[in-house]
C-alpha cells in the first residue's frame, strides 16, 4: 500500500491507496511540534481499526507547506514504517507541468500538485480552487502549463478575522443562507462570508477566463468546496481528494 500524507497549514491528511482506490482516510490538526511518537499511536490505532496492520505500507510520498513540521513526520517514517519517504516541499520535483512563474520555487507543492492531478484527468485549460487556509486559483494553459494564479484569505481565517477585531461579534458555522439580507448578527454574518467569497470566486474565475479567453474547466476542491459549488455556476466539478490523488500519481510517474 501507498500512504500519501499532505501537511497543510491546518490539517495534516493520511490516506492509504490500495491500488488506484483509497482505501481509507484520517485526518488530524496539524501541530509543529508533534512528536513522532504521537503520530504513531494516532495512525497506528486507526489503521488497526480498519483493519490494516503498518506491514501492509510499502512506500510514502508526502507533501508539505509547514516545514517546521517535516522532521517530525519524516522521522515517524522512518523509524516506525522503515521506510524513506519521497518528499515534496515546494513543488521543485520534476511532475512533468512546466512552471511558468518568475520565482517556480515559491510555489507551494499543494498548489502544483492540484494542478497536476486536475490536468491529468481533464487535459485541457483549467482553473482549480482550493478552499484552505488560503483560497487559492491555480491556472493551467490547455498545454499543460502551470501559468499562476490567484492567493485570497481562506474563507474560515476571514471569520476569525472578523470576530476577533468586532467585540460584539460571535463565532457561527458557515452555511448557505436561504436570504441574502439578515435580520439578525449571525444571519447577516453568515450572509456576508457565504455571498461574499461566492462573489469573489465568480469575478476572480470571469476575470481570469477573460484574460486567457479560452473555455476553462473550473475544479474545486477543500471542505468547503461542495457547500459552494452548490451556489455558484462558477465551479464545474468537485473531488475534495484532488492533492491525495495527485499525491498518487506523482509517486507513480516517479518509480
Amino acid at each position: 500500500m501507498l500512504l500519501a500524507i499532505d501537511i497543510g497549514n491546518t490539517n495534516l491528511v493520511f490516506a492509504l491507496f490500495k491500488g488506484q482506490e483509497v482505501c481509507a482516510q484520517w485526518r488530524i490538526r496539524t501541530e509543529h511540534h508533534r512528536s513522532a511518537d504521537e503520530y504513531a499511536v494516532w495512525l497506528f490505532a486507526l489503521m488497526n481499526r480498519a483493519g490494516i496492520s503498518e506491514k501492509d505500507v510499502t512506500a510514502v510520498i508526502l507533501s508539505s507547506v509547514v516545514p517546521d513540521a517535516n522532521f517530525e513526520v519524516k522521522s515517524f517514517v522512518r523509524h516506525y514504517l522503515n521506510l524513506e519517504p519521497q518528499l515534496i516541499t515546494n513543488g521543485q520535483m520534476d511532475i512533468g507541468m512546466p512552471v511558468l512563474l518568475d520565482n517556480p520555487r515559491e510555489l507551494g507543492a499543494d498548489r502544483l500538485i492540484n494542478a497536476f492531478a486536475a490536468w491529468s484527468e481533464f487535459k485541457q485549460a483549467l482553473i482549480v480552487i482550493d478552499f484552505g487556509t488560503a483560497t487559492t486559483f491555480d491556472v493551467v494553459s490547455a498545454k499543460g502549463e502551470y501559468l499562476g494564479g490567484v492567493i485570497a484569505p481562506g474563507i474560515n481565517l476571514s471569520l476569525e478575522a472578523l470576530q476577533r477585531a468586532a467585540a460584539k461579534l460571535h463565532g457561527i458555522a458557515i452555511t448557505h443562507p436561504q436570504k441574502v439580507i439578515g435580520t439578525n448578527t449571525t444571519n447577516a454574518m453568515q450572509s456576508g462570508i457565504f455571498y461574499g467569497y461566492a462573489g469573489l470566486i465568480e469575478g476572480i474565475v470571469s476575470r481570469i477566463k477573460a484574460e486567457r479567453g479560452e473555455a476553462m474547466k473550473v475544479i474545486a476542491t477543500g471542505g468547503l468546496a461542495p457547500l459552494y459549488a452548490e451556489a455558484t455556476s462558477a465551479i464545474d466539478t468537485v473531488d475534495t481528494d484532488l492533492t491525495i490523488r495527485g499525491l498518487r500519481l506523482i509517486h507513480e510517474r516517479n518509480n
